[in-house]
C-alpha cells in the first residue's frame, strides 16, 4: 500500500506551492535587512537615551505613515461604493424602499416640491365660491293639525277626508 505513487499533476502543484513559499520567505528576510538594522545593546546611559529618542522619532514616523494610508483606503473605499451604486442604478435593478406615510398638507407638500418658489396657498375652501342658502319658512299651525285630528275621527271623519280630497 506505501507503494502508491502521486500523480504527475498533484506532484507539479506541491512542487509549485514549496517554491512559491520559499520565495516568500526570502523576499521577507531581504526586506528584514535592507529595512531593520542589526540591534547592538548600548553600554553607557547616554547611549541608551539616543537610542530610545531615534526608536520614537521611527514610531512617529511610521504613525503618520499608517494614518496616511489609512485615510487613502478610506477615501478609496468610499469611491468604490459610490461607483458601485452608480453601476447598480445603471443596471436599474434595484428594490424601491418602503416608504414611510407621512400626513402632509398640500400647502407643505407644495413647499417640499417648489422649495422657495412655492407663494401660492391651496387652500381648497377659501377658493370655492360663496353660495347663500334660501331659508324657507313653513307655516306652521300648532292648532290646525290637532283640528284635522279631530275632524277625521270616526267614520264621520274618514268619509269627510275622501270627500275633502277631489
Amino acid at each position: 500500500m506505501s507503494d502508491k505513487k502521486m500523480s504527475s499533476s498533484r506532484r507539479q502543484h506541491l512542487k509549485s506551492l514549496m517554491l512559491q513559499i520559499a520565495q516568500a520567505e526570502e523576499d521577507k528576510n531581504s526586506y528584514m535587512d535592507e529595512n531593520v538594522p542589526s540591534f547592538s545593546v548600548p553600554e553607557s546611559m547616554q547611549e541608551l537615551q539616543d537610542l530610545c529618542k531615534k526608536l520614537h522619532q521611527q514610531i512617529d514616523a511610521v504613525d503618520e505613515q499608517r494614518y496616511d494610508t489609512q485615510s487613502k483606503v478610506a477615501k478609496s473605499d468610499k469611491e468604490i461604493e459610490d461607483l458601485q451604486i452608480k453601476v447598480q442604478d445603471l443596471k436599474g435593478k434595484f428594490r424601491k424602499p418602503v416608504l414611510k406615510k407621512v400626513r402632509m398638507s398640500a400647502d407643505a407638500m407644495l413647499q417640499a416640491l417648489l422649495g422657495s418658489k412655492h407663494k401660492v396657498s391651496m387652500d381648497l375652501r377659501s377658493n370655492l365660491k360663496q353660495v347663500k342658502k334660501e331659508v324657507k319658512e313653513e307655516v306652521k299651525d300648532a292648532a290646525d293639525w290637532r283640528k284635522n285630528i279631530e275632524d277625521k275621527a270616526g267614520m264621520d271623519g274618514r268619509k269627510k277626508m275622501f270627500e275633502s280630497d277631489p
